[in-house]
């Protein structure tokens, strides 16, 4: 079953959906969920929210405020801290759901949201479980390898420039999400698999989806670190899926974040075979993926299975 939500988050009205189990009755374990960069709610996550209710949990998945049906006015700006502020508000929702165990609540996140996911995890007490699947860890490293030496100072200029702009004029700049030719275009993950992938998703799932942030988004993204909250997760059972050949979110600094992972009550998931991208585009995979983050969360909430 689903149906729409909305909540407060620092004053502006946040929108999304609750799935919950057909064949029970709550209250329910629950995970809160959000996407990545430019992410709308309906890009690839009801596929998981779809695979936690079938387990008995309650999905909780949203948009971020200035993205999709939430409000905000400035649109397409991705502001981290905001965005794990709408995490913990969408926490503080749920606890006020008849269909929601306070007690048993968990964050799940993908790429962006998967740094996101275990920030939150870190530093909200509310958090008794954590999936997260192929996350940015450090975006200064992350924009330096991607882009390459020449690529980076013609990006680092761009960031500059606008900082500049925004200061006389104060109008946002705006930048690609993925260039169909990173070599013609500018943009903040200039892989042509990305820009192609999410113009099919575009056209399947989430036509509400733009392939476009603010230029302080990136420059935001450059500031972004999971490190120094990792230490944190002492208690908190964390489980990270990596793609095998990921080269955009740079599977190598994401199993440097696992290993700094202190909990005992850790998990590390290769998906074989796989990239960020085709995480998104192969069924196949996503169903991989998904089921490894449901018999995570399903296990350390201890919810009954449905399906």
């Amino acid at each position: 079953m689903k149906r729409d939500i909305e909540f407060p988050s620092e004053g502006e009205t946040i929108r999304g959906w609750l799935y919950t189990p057909d064949q029970a009755e709550g209250p329910f374990p629950a995970v809160i969920m959000a996407g990545g960069w430019c992410y709308v709610k309906e890009l690839v996550q009801p596929d998981y929210a779809e695979m936690f209710s079938r387990a008995g949990l309650a999905a909780l998945l949203f948009d971020y405020r200035n993205f999709g049906a939430s409000d905000g006015v400035r649109r397409q700006h991705i502001d981290p801290n905001g965005q794990i502020q709408d995490y913990k508000n969408a926490i503080s929702f749920a606890e006020t759901l008849g269909e929601v165990d306070a007690e048993r609540i968990g964050v799940w996140g993908l790429s962006y949201s998967g740094g996101h996911a275990l920030i939150v995890g870190a530093t909200d007490p509310r958090v008794k479980c954590i999936a997260s699947q192929i996350p940015v860890v450090d975006g200064y490293r992350n924009m330096r390898r991607v882009h390459g030496t020449m690529g980076f100072r013609t990006f680092e200029r761009l960031l500059l420039e606008d900082r500049r702009n925004r200061f006389r004029t104060g109008q946002d700049g705006m930048i690609p999400h993925a260039a169909a030719d990173p070599n013609e275009e500018i943009s903040t993950w200039p892989f042509p698999e990305t820009y192609e992938t999410f113009r099919d998703l575009k056209q399947s799932e989430a036509p509400a989806y733009e392939n476009r942030s603010t230029i302080e988004s990136a420059e935001l993204l450059m500031s972004y670190s999971v490190m120094p909250f990792l230490p944190r997760l002492l208690a908190v059972p964390t489980l990270v899926i990596v793609a095998e050949h990921d080269d955009l979110t740079l599977w190598d600094l994401e199993i440097e974040a696992y290993n700094a992972i202190p909990t005992a009550q850790k998990k590390l998931v290769v998906i074989g075979d796989s990239t960020h991208m085709t995480l998104y585009s192969d069924q196949t995979l996503r169903q991989r993926a998904g089921r490894a983050a449901t018999d995570w969360l399903s296990g350390h909430l201890a919810c009954e299975q449905i399906a």
